[in-house]
């Protein structure tokens, strides 16, 4: 056995049996490897970006690790931004990234570069294996990091002299000996806050976002009046008919402050502190008003609904307490498009125990309140903010979860970034309907413009806010890479090609003609 099949076996004992992968020569013993060991899924990707975020959408919804094969420093830095959207939604995922032969790297060869160095920033746990013999330990110590608490991206780096070279065997994972919980001492402090009957906004992301996490918090609000939001971007909601609706807090610094204005405390439950997205002139980077005091009752990886339900029960919170939600009522729209029968449509058309993967930006900013009323969902949202995430997310959910149907939402220059991935869910045949909402432009950049201050924009920053001269189209891009696709202009063209995607199986693509 060499070290290359050491630590397949090893990945595949340690409970890792799906690799990402984008391969270069120095990974071919990997490869080989892959193909000699059973219990590994491969599925291959035409660009690291789609390789990394696969992974985070895999994990997003299995809450297991998958890993992933990237070729040497260039390769690891082509999926850098997915790993940094990963890494802000606290997701696992083991890296395994090719180097160059021990003996070789001193001739800096062309690809030689310092791939620690451009690991460290979007991971956790950085390690070099030295020698055939510590690879499989290295990578039981890999997987163990991915699964740790909170979860964490492991990035192991294989010198191909230690993937050919002789090995031992496998590894044991260790034994995680962390259980998530919550401080008690956190919960008593929420409690005591949420008596005081000050205005209280209790801001949940992470964990706390589950059905029963939601459930929780409806009671809590019940019983103590206080608000219950989420934050603006969360790595996984669930949503719909019968699943306590919560609003998030806006985007636009503007829409936030009124909201947010009037809380005397803030209980954070996995959240962060409200904060801008972007600093901009005359604007506060703290959303919160002045005084208002954060409590932690929670961090990421800690035990949110055990939290919640020890809050509920402090502070004598029932079921009974709860007052009946009044949604939106959702019907198909007909007409012209406009984003409001836009998320009409997406709403009616959401299959039971869909994963909507949101990268809508501005066009989704309102779609919330309708599809609080669809059927019974998981909304994925991008937490690290680097566009191009959507796509390969898609890819990853779908492979963790084969028996959901996915619902991809965004907009034409995000989609650009990873538009390889529709090739991966058309290889898979995933089951994946995309909607490109295609107005042309960077819209949110437009948006950011006037955000900034930053005046009226001339032909040149027109320029380099548009996607025109030529128009993408969008149909045709998709049937390049192998996934059928139909452009529509009116809201019943929406509705029918909704209906034919959610209603079909494998992938396919709808562009919304903005």
């Amino acid at each position: 056995m060499n070290g290359a099949e050491s630590l397949v076996r090893t990945l595949v004992h340690g409970g890792v049996d799906v690799c990402f992968t984008n391969p270069g020569t120095s990974e071919m013993h990997f490869v080989a490897a892959l193909d000699r060991v059973e219990g590994m899924r491969c599925v291959l990707g035409l660009f690291e970006g789609v390789v990394t975020g696969a992974a985070d959408g895999y994990f997003r919804m299995k809450r297991t690790p998958a890993s992933t094969l990237l070729h040497l420093g260039p390769g690891l830095a082509n999926g850098l931004a997915n790993l940094h959207n990963a890494k802000k939604a606290n997701s696992g995922i083991v890296n395994i990234v090719g180097q160059h032969a021990t003996y070789h790297i001193d001739y800096n060869a062309p690809l030689t570069s310092d791939i620690e160095g451009l690991a460290r920033p979007m991971s956790s746990w950085v390690r070099t294996s030295p020698d055939a013999t510590s690879v499989a330990r290295d990578g039981a110590a890999a997987i163990a990091a991915a699964k740790s608490t909170p979860p964490q991206i492991a990035t192991l780096i294989l010198p191909a002299d230690t993937a050919w070279n002789e090995a031992d065997g496998i590894a044991e994972v260790p034994a995680d000996q962390q259980r998530p919980s919550y401080s008690p001492q956190a919960v008593e402090t929420a409690a005591r806050v949420l008596r005081s009957g000050e205005p209280t906004l209790l801001l949940l992301s992470g964990g706390a976002l589950t059905e029963r996490g939601l459930a929780l918090a409806a009671r809590i609000a019940g019983k103590t009046g206080c608000r219950v939001m989420g934050q603006t971007y969360n790595p996984r909601m669930a949503r719909g008919r019968g699943r306590y609706s919560i609003e998030r807090v806006p985007y636009v610094v503007e829409a936030a402050l009124p909201i947010l204005k009037d809380f005397r405390h803030i209980v954070l439950v996995e959240a962060m502190d409200p904060v801008a997205f972007f600093a901009y002139p005359d604007k506060p980077s703290l959303l919160k008003p002045e005084g208002c005091e954060a409590h932690r009752m929670t961090d990421a990886g800690d035990n949110s609904e055990g939290a919640l339900e020890a809050l509920a029960g402090a502070l004598g919170a029932k079921a009974s307490d709860v007052p009946p939600q009044t949604l939106v009522d959702i019907a198909k729209p007909s007409g012209a498009l406009t984003l409001d029968n836009i998320a009409q449509a997406i709403a009616v058309a959401i299959p039971e125990n869909a994963i909507v993967i949101d990268e809508s930006i501005t066009s989704g900013r309102g779609f919330f309140p309708p599809t609080a009323a669809a059927a019974p969902h998981d909304w994925l949202q991008n937490m690290g903010g680097s566009i191009g995430f959507s796509p390969p997310v898609a890819v990853g959910a779908a492979v963790a979860c084969p028996d959901r149907k996915v619902i991809c939402l965004v907009g034409d220059g995000s989609a650009m970034y990873t538009l390889q991935a529709l090739w991966t869910q058309a290889r898979e045949n995933l089951d994946v309907t995309t909607v490109v909402f295609a107005n042309r432009k960077y819209q949110i950049l437009r948006g950011e413009f006037d955000g900034v201050g930053a005046g009226e924009p001339g032909k040149r920053a027109q320029d380099m806010l548009t996607l025109d001269r030529p128009d993408l189209d969008w149909v045709s891009l998709a049937k390049g890479m192998g996934v059928p696709g139909r452009a529509v202009t009116t809201a019943d063209e929406l509705n029918a090609a909704l209906d034919a995607g959610v209603r079909g199986s494998g992938p396919s693509l709808i562009e919304v003609r903005m």
